[in-house]
C-alpha cells in the first residue's frame, strides 16, 4: 500500500471532530462493507432480548412449575446469548478503531521516512 492510497483512505474515514466517540464508533460499525453483518449482529440481538422479555412474562404467568423452569430455563439462556452479541459487535467497532489507528500510524511513518531521506 503506497503513502497515497493510505491518505485516501484515512480522509475517507477519518474525522477529527468525531475522534473516539461512541457515536463515531456506531456511525462506522453500520457504514462500509460491515453493513450487512452490523444489521444481522442487532437483529440477533433483539430478537434474544424480546425472547427473554416474553419468557420472563410468562414464567410469572405460568400456573405450573414444569412451564415455570422452562420459561425460567430460556431466560437463562437468553440473556447471556444477548451480552455474548454485544460483546462481538463491542469487538467490532473497536477493531474498526484500530485499523483506523494504524493506517494513521502508517503514514506518519511514511512521511518520516520522506523526511530523513531528504535530509
Amino acid at each position: 500500500m503506497n503513502d497515497e492510497q493510505i491518505k485516501n483512505i484515512i480522509n475517507d474515514i477519518y474525522d477529527e471532530s468525531k475522534e473516539d466517540t461512541y457515536l463515531s464508533m456506531l456511525k462506522e460499525f453500520f457504514t462500509g462493507k460491515m453493513r450487512l453483518a452490523a444489521i444481522v449482529i442487532w437483529a440477533h440481538f433483539y430478537f434474544y432480548m424480546v425472547l427473554a422479555v416474553i419468557s420472563c412474562i410468562l414464567f410469572f404467568k405460568a400456573g405450573q412449575t414444569k412451564g415455570q423452569i422452562m420459561y425460567a430455563a430460556l431466560f437463562v439462556c437468553s440473556i447471556p446469548l444477548c451480552y455474548t452479541i454485544k460483546f462481538f459487535a463491542w469487538h467490532v467497532m473497536q477493531q474498526n478503531k484500530f485499523t483506523r489507528e494504524i493506517k494513521r500510524l502508517e503514514l506518519r511513518i511514511a512521511e518520516l521516512n520522506e523526511i530523513v531521506k531528504n535530509k
